[in-house]
């Protein structure tokens, strides 16, 4: 698990997700600056880990932080 938001992309993003929860890739591209692609394969990174989940709203998939182990940890940290 610390492995997974060990990058700074990552961390970055679950840091996002704890200050804001339901958060889509759109969102996250724009705040990060990074191509669309780039942030996808990060998040299948954390979804594999348990770290977020996404959900279907509509068209859009918005994800969430569900491990409270890391919502302790970017708390502790942040």
């Amino acid at each position: 698990m610390l492995k997974a938001i060990a990058h700074p992309v990552r961390l970055c993003i679950v840091k996002g997700l704890l200050d804001e929860e339901g958060c889509n890739v759109t969102k996250m591209q724009n705040c990060l600056n990074m191509p669309q692609s780039t942030i996808s394969q990060h998040l299948a990174k954390l979804k594999a880990a348990g770290v977020v989940e996404g959900r279907r709203h509509g068209v859009e998939i918005k994800y969430y932080l569900v491990n409270e182990d890391v919502r302790k940890i970017l708390k502790a940290i942040f």
